[in-house]
C-alpha cells in the first residue's frame, strides 16, 4: 500500500470559510425549475406548487444562497414578466436554451421558496439586451419598503415586506460568443459600472458581483477580468468566475486531477485583481463568487430541436467518479477560503444537478450530492494549509501530479481533513499529523468510493451510492493513519 502524509498545524491559516462558499444555482433551463423545484399536483407539492420532496433534499444539501435565474437565460429575461397574477403573464420563447418559458415561476415565487429551504437569494440582472434602469427597477421591487412604484407593485401583488435580496449579478458570462448581448470587455465593463451606480442609488447596502472570465481556457483570460476591473473596481465586490470540468478522451487519471487546473485559474485570476488594485491604487481587496462549478458532459447538450417547454436537456448521470472529482474541486475552493467568498453548484435539480426528479414521480440524490453536502455540513471554520508528503502520478494533461489531494479545517470539535486518493486501482496509507493541536484523541472516517467507479444512483437504485463509515482510529503520539480506499473521497473528523 503506497504511504503519504499530512500535517496539521494552526499556524499556517488561509482564512475563515464563508458559509456561501457552498451554495448553488437555479437557471431556468430544462426541467431545473418546472418539474425540478416546481410541479404544482406533485404528491407533495405545496401550496404554492413547489415539490416537498425537492425542498427536503435541498434543505439536506445544506445550501445557504441560490443564485437565480441564470445563467445563460438572464441574458434576455425580462423580469417583469415573471410578476403579477400568473393568469396574465406572459409567454415567452428563451433564444438562450431554445425553449418556451411560461414565467409561472418568477422572482416573487423563487425568493419566497428559497426563504422556506433556508437559502438566501442571489440574483442576477440582465445585460445582455437590458441596462442600468431595468436593474434599478428590479431593486426597488425587492428591496424598497414601499411608497414607491415598483415597491407598491410588489405589495400589490401580495408581498407586502421587501425581499432584502443582499447579492446581485450584474450580467453573466458577457465574455462569451455564445451569450446573448456579448461584449467586448470595455463595453461590458462601462455598462456594468453605471448599472452599480444606479442599483446602489436604490439600495446603497447591497453586494454587486461583476462578470469575470466563463472559463480558464477563454481566449480572453484573464485580459478581460483585467480590463472589468479596472473599469469598476470600487463599483463592484466580487468578480465571477465560472468553471466545468469532465472527462476527455477516457483519461480518467487526467479528470481525477483536474482540480489542479482549477487551483491555478484562481491564482492567475486572483493575481489579475491584486495587479489591478495595485495598478488603481486601491484600498479594498478584490475577492471573487465562484457562481458556477461542476462536471459536465457538454457533449451531452442538444444540438436541434423543436421549442419545448421545460425540455429534458444537460441531464447527466453522475458516477462515483464524478463525485470524487467534485469532491476535490471542493478542496481547492478550500484552499483560496480567503479570497473566494462566495460558490455556487450549477445546477440544483436535474440539468447538470446535485438532484434528479422524475414528475409526478420520486427525487433523488446523485452521487455529487454526497460529497457536497458533507462539506457543506462539516467544512465551516478557519481553513488550513497542510503540509502534503504523497506519492506521484503522470498524466496526459497536467504532468505529474500527487495521489493525494486534501485540506484541513478547525471547528470548534477539532479538525476535520477532506482528502481525495487519485489512484484508481489502490488503497492509500495515510498518516495524519496532529502534534500542534493538542487535546484530540480520535477520528472517524467517511468516505465515497472504493467501489465500481462508474456506479451511479438511478430512479430504479436511488441508493447504491452512499456515504460508506469507515473505522474509528485512536490519536497516538499527536498522530493517526488511516486507509483511504482507490478513487475516493474522504471526511475524517478528528475530535
Amino acid at each position: 500500500m503506497s504511504q503519504a502524509r499530512l500535517v496539521v498545524d494552526p499556524a499556517f491559516a488561509v482564512g475563515e470559510t464563508d458559509p456561501r462558499l457552498y451554495g448553488s444555482f437555479v437557471e431556468h433551463l430544462g426541467r431545473c425549475v418546472y418539474t425540478g423545484i416546481h410541479e404544482p399536483g406533485h404528491p407533495t407539492a405545496d401550496e404554492h406548487g413547489f415539490r416537498g420532496d425537492v425542498a427536503e433534499l435541498v434543505t439536506e444539501l445544506g445550501v445557504p444562497i441560490l443564485r437565480y435565474p441564470g445563467g445563460n437565460f438572464v441574458s434576455g429575461y425580462h423580469w417583469e414578466d415573471g410578476v403579477g397574477p400568473k393568469e396574465l403573464r406572459p409567454t415567452r420563447l428563451d433564444l438562450a436554451w431554445r425553449s418556451v418559458e411560461t414565467n409561472a415561476v418568477g422572482t416573487d415565487e423563487f425568493c419566497a421558496w428559497s426563504r422556506r429551504v433556508g437559502a438566501e437569494p442571489m440574483l442576477a440582472v440582465n445585460l445582455g439586451t437590458r441596462g442600468p434602469e431595468a436593474a434599478a427597477n428590479l431593486v426597488e421591487y425587492c428591496n424598497h419598503p414601499g411608497g414607491t412604484y415598483w415597491s407598491d407593485r410588489r405589495r400589490a401583488n401580495g408581498v407586502a415586506g421587501p425581499h432584502a435580496v443582499k447579492v446581485w449579478c450584474l450580467g453573466n458570462e458577457l465574455d462569451g460568443p455564445w451569450q446573448l448581448g456579448h461584449k467586448t470587455a470595455e463595453e461590458y465593463a462601462r455598462l456594468a459600472a453605471r448599472t452599480a451606480q444606479a442599483m446602489r442609488l436604490v439600495d446603497p447596502d447591497i453586494e454587486l458581483v461583476a462578470c469575470g472570465s466563463s472559463d480558464a481556457r477563454m481566449p480572453t483570460f484573464p485580459e478581460w477580468d483585467a480590463t472589468v476591473l479596472e473599469h469598476c473596481y470600487e463599483q463592484v465586490d466580487y468578480l465571477s468566475l465560472h468553471s466545468y470540468s469532465q472527462e476527455r478522451n477516457a483519461d480518467r487519471a487526467s479528470f481525477l486531477a483536474c482540480a489542479t487546473e482549477l487551483d491555478g485559474y484562481l491564482d492567475a485570476a486572483i493575481a489579475t485583481a491584486d495587479y489591478v488594485r495595485a495598478k488603481g491604487r486601491h484600498g479594498k481587496r478584490m475577492n471573487f463568487a465562484f457562481d458556477e462549478w461542476n462536471v459536465w458532459y457538454t457533449q451531452n447538450a442538444p444540438v436541434e430541436r423543436g421549442w419545448e417547454q421545460a425540455p429534458r436537456m444537460l441531464e447527466d448521470q453522475y458516477t462515483v467518479v464524478d463525485a470524487v472529482v467534485v469532491g476535490s474541486m471542493l478542496i481547492s475552493l478550500l484552499r483560496h477560503a480567503d479570497r473566494v467568498r462566495i460558490a455556487c453548484l450549477a445546477q440544483l435539480v436535474n440539468a447538470i444537478g446535485a438532484i434528479r426528479t422524475e414528475p409526478a414521480g420520486p427525487a433523488w440524490r446523485q452521487t455529487i450530492f454526497h460529497p457536497f453536502a458533507l462539506t457543506s455540513r462539516y467544512g465551516r471554520g478557519l481553513v488550513l494549509r497542510p503540509m502534503i508528503t504523497s506519492p506521484r502520478y503522470e498524466t496526459t494533461e497536467f504532468g505529474e501530479v500527487p495521489v493525494l489531494d486534501a485540506v484541513a479545517i478547525r471547528d470548534e470539535d477539532g479538525i476535520v481533513v477532506f482528502a481525495i486518493n487519485r489512484d484508481q486501482h489502490a488503497a492509500l496509507q495515510l498518516t495524519v499529523e496532529v502534534r500542534a493541536i493538542p487535546g484530540l484523541s480520535r477520528a472517524t472516517h467517511t468516505y465515497v468510493g472504493g467501489g465500481d467507479p462508474r456506479a451511479a444512483n438511478t430512479e430504479a437504485d436511488p441508493a447504491r451510492v452512499l456515504p460508506r463509515t469507515g473505522e474509528s482510529t485512536a490519536v497516538d503520539g499527536g498522530a493517526l493513519t488511516i486507509a483511504l480506499p482507490p478513487l475516493s473521497w474522504n471526511l475524517v473528523r478528528i475530535t
